[in-house]
Parts: C-alpha cells; sequence; structure tokens
C-alpha cells in the first residue's frame, strides 16, 4: 500500500515541507522519557504476555468506555460480562462513530505502530483484526517489555501509593531490561482527610512504616519514613490529584487538633478538611525540596460526578469530568509560601480546564528565579485536554506568556502499554505548530535552530530536568 494512501501515513498531521523536515529530521528518532503514567509495575517486572487486544487494550481505557456509553452500549460490553472478543467487536464497531473525536487518531495509530495493522477499524473487520492480533500478542516479541522497547522508551515512571512495597521496582532494578522504570510517590490518600475510609487508610499506613499513627505528628513520622524508602528505591517525583491547591491559614495547634477529631471518628468541618489538607501539603512539599524530587500537581478534575455509576463500578470507570474551580489565589499562596522559604522545589502544574490556560502560563512566571532552567513547568495538555486542540492551546499560552523551548514535553498518563503512540502524536502537532509559523514568516527558516528546540522539548528538556 502506497504510504500517503494510509490513513497513518508518514506525514500524518505534517501540513507543509518545514513540519515534515522538523517531524523526520529531528523528533521521530528521539527516545520517550515518560515521566507520568499509571502503567501497573508488576505487569513491567513480570514482562506479561496479554492474551488478547481487549485485555491490553480496552479493559482498562475509560475514554474508550465513555465513548461506547455514549453510543448506547450496554455495559455489559464495556466493563460487564461479555467475553473478550464481543467487548473488541462492540469497541471496532463504535471507532468510526469516534471521528473528530481524539480516539479516532490514537485507535489507528495503535493499530499501526505495534501491530502493522492499517486497515480502519470498524465492525466488518472486527473479528479478523482480533484474531491476527491475538496470534500476534502470543509471542515473546509482544511481551510488556518488548512493546516498551519497540516504541523507544528510554525511562518510564509509574504513580505509587506510600504504602506499596515497591517489590515490582526492586525487581526490575536487578534485571537486564534496559528501559528505567521508576516510581512516583502518590500520598493523597494520607491527605484527604475528609474521607470516610481515612482511619482504614492510616492503618495500612502505619504498617508499611512500621510507626504507630495516632497522632499528627506520628502520621508526618509514617510520611517521612516513606518518602525515605521510595527515594532509597530511585524515587525522584511525587504526584497529587486535587480539585485545587490547598493554601489555607492554620496553627500548629489547630492541626494537632483536627487530626485527632478525625482519628476519634467525629465529623469535621469543611474549614478544619482544608487547614488539615493544607499542613500536610506543605510539609510534604518541605520534604520533596529536602530530598530533591519533583512535585506534580494535577488540577481541576471534577471527579465521580455519577453518584450511581459510581456505586455500581466504583471510581475510576469514566464518570469524572472537567471542573471549574478557582485556582490562581490558591495556587500562588502555596507556591509563595514554599518559595519565600527558599523550599519550592521543581514543580510541574497541569491544568484541566483551558479556560485557566493563561493564568497557569503567567504563573509558572512568578516563581521561575534563574535557579533552574524552567524550575516551575506548566505541564502538558492533560486529560481531556490531552487532544490535538488541548496540545496546540497549551503550547500557545506557554508560548505566549513563557517560553515553550524550556517546555518538557509529554506524557501519557496511561493504563495501558499501547498509548506511546502518543507521544508520536505531540511531536507531529508540535512540528506542525512551529513550520506553519515557519511558513506564515512568523519564524525564520533555521532548521538547525528549531530542530534543536524540538528536540529539546520532546526530550532534552526532560533528560536534563529529571533525575532518573
Amino acid at each position: 500500500m502506497d504510504q500517503h494512501s494510509k490513513f497513518i501515513h508518514s506525514n500524518f498531521l505534517l501540513e507543509n515541507k518545514f513540519a515534515e523536515e522538523l517531524y523526520h529530521n529531528f523528533a521521530c528518532k528521539m527516545p520517550i522519557i515518560d515521566y507520568h503514567n499509571h502503567l501497573p509495575p508488576n505487569e513491567i517486572s513480570e514482562n506479561k504476555i496479554f492474551d488478547n487486544i481487549t485485555q491490553i487494550w480496552i479493559s482498562e481505557d475509560h475514554y474508550k468506555w465513555r465513548a461506547m456509553r455514549t453510543l448506547g452500549i450496554d455495559e455489559k460490553y464495556i466493563t460487564g460480562s461479555a467475553s473478550d472478543q464481543e467487548k473488541f467487536q462492540k469497541w471496532a464497531g463504535t471507532v468510526p462513530y469516534t471521528m473528530r473525536n481524539p480516539l479516532y487518531h490514537w485507535t489507528h495509530m495503535e493499530l499501526d505502530r505495534y501491530f502493522g495493522i492499517s486497515d480502519l477499524l470498524s465492525s466488518e473487520n472486527a473479528d479478523r483484526i482480533y484474531t491476527e492480533i491475538a496470534e500476534k500478542l502470543d509471542t515473546e516479541a509482544f511481551s510488556v517489555q518488548n512493546l516498551l522497547t519497540k516504541m523507544n522508551v528510554e525511562s518510564l515512571c509509574t504513580t505509587d501509593d506510600p504504602t506499596d512495597s515497591l517489590e515490582h521496582h526492586q525487581k526490575l532494578a536487578k534485571s537486564e531490561f534496559k528501559t528505567k522504570v521508576s516510581m512516583a510517590f502518590r500520598p493523597d490518600k494520607a491527605i484527604f482527610i475528609g474521607s470516610d475510609s481515612y482511619n482504614d487508610y492510616l492503618t495500612k499506613l502505619a504498617q508499611a512504616s512500621e510507626i504507630n499513627i495516632d497522632s499528627y505528628n506520628s502520621l508526618c513520622d509514617a510520611l517521612r519514613n516513606r518518602v525515605a524508602y521510595f527515594h532509597a528505591n530511585g524515587c525522584r517525583l511525587c504526584d497529587h490529584g486535587f480539585e485545587h491547591m490547598y493554601a489555607e491559614a492554620f496553627t500548629e495547634a489547630e492541626v494537632k487538633a483536627i487530626f485527632k477529631k478525625k482519628h476519634e471518628g467525629l465529623h469535621l468541618s469543611k474549614e478544619e478538611v482544608l487547614k488539615f489538607q493544607s499542613a500536610i501539603l506543605i510539609f510534604l512539599s518541605e520534604l520533596y525540596h529536602e530530598f530533591g524530587w519533583v512535585q506534580q500537581f494535577h488540577l481541576g478534575a471534577l471527579r465521580n460526578n455519577n453518584s450511581r455509576m459510581l456505586d455500581h463500578l466504583g471510581p475510576d470507570t469514566g464518570w469524572d469530568s472537567i471542573g471549574d474551580f478557582q485556582q490562581a489565589s490558591s495556587l500562588s499562596k502555596f507556591l509563595n509560601s514554599m518559595d519565600s522559604n527558599n523550599k519550592l522545589t521543581k514543580t510541574i502544574i497541569y491544568n484541566n480546564n483551558p479556560t485557566d490556560n493563561n493564568m497557569m502560563a503567567a504563573m509558572i512566571g512568578n516563581f521561575n528565579d534563574g535557579s533552574i532552567k524552567g524550575k516551575v513547568q506548566f505541564g502538558s495538555g492533560w486529560w481531556f485536554m490531552d487532544q490535538k486542540e488541548g496540545m496546540i492551546d497549551q503550547m500557545n499560552a506557554l508560548s505566549n506568556i513563557g517560553l515553550l523551548s524550556c517546555f518538557i514535553g509529554m506524557l501519557t498518563d496511561s493504563r495501558s502499554f499501547l498509548s506511546f503512540p502518543r507521544h508520536e502524536y505531540f511531536r507531529r502537532i508540535l512540528c506542525n505548530l512551529l513550520g506553519k509559523d515557519i511558513q506564515n514568516g512568523e519564524l525564520p527558516n533555521d532548521m538547525k535552530w528549531i530542530g534543536k528546540l524540538v528536540q529539546d522539548i520532546c526530550y532534552n528538556n526532560a533528560k536534563e530536568y529529571f533525575d532518573f
């Protein structure tokens, strides 16, 4: 088949010769540093081989689930009792209806890049493609580690709870697998004191840290213990997912009393919850600075909107949305409180609401103090912004108000081992953005310099920024 007769052809998304040159000569062969994802480390260490395409591609992907539900497909064929082949058939039948959703692009890029399948997926070819991929998956060449190697993944960073033993990371560190697999410390369950399961979580944290948690001070001791343990196992990042930053004024006496109330099973007011969350966040961020970590904040998601389906399926099953929280004031207060004490570590802020793009791009400039290149980063388009327009909007805001040249680029934020072509998607969009500027005379035709900037954004900046 001729390259340009394929839907995903060699110049896909590249609209002129400058974009083509930037992508093919500078971007496409750069290794991948995927510094934030939700891949299961046990499946990497075990070098898992999946039985079929549904297991590796559909079973954890709530992007696909939302599209199928919108089309009127019964939950039986999404998360329910239907066979894996039946679920794939329903997804294949959904794909033609996803045009103009990023799922349409991602689907066909992933089929082509991993399996060499250039057909447009539909219900008509679903059974044939399911069988063809099953035959390929049943070989060592398509094991998890080989899939990562195939995509030129130099390093990746999973997301792990403080109570995790990190046994799978330890196994990987001793293995011959060339991709560096690190982790990010995700202690949100220790922060969200308003949760009904908070005290149960502290029991698990106490067991992991071997510290009896019966006070605010002992909670801090336990968290320090786990930060040190993660650090000893190669961790250099943390990650948080908040509706907005916590920056309430508090006193030590207040925070200790709030913990005591929760420990005794008493109800906390909204003000008490925010004070506690602010205090523990400040404590943790000071720890991150002490250990030289990068801190990541994913802001703005409104989670678990559909209570009926949450009760039925649980969290992280496709019922979350964009929130419209006020971000600027609390984010400024938090960053300023850390900076004022010279304890602001390298920080990445991700935004889930496009109306906040310019504010976020402006905010990071307030705390880039010249000590580190791109110390405070406006993270790439996240979740609902993880699509062509969202990426362009984020890069345009960063270009207009900050320095795109210092940007650390793309990540998958995915639970799927087939998501790494999203780096290619981002790189093509980046090169096309710059290529159009060259064609329009808004940038000079200096391929050597602009090509360097492309390589920096795709790989070099992240390589310099992170200590893996």
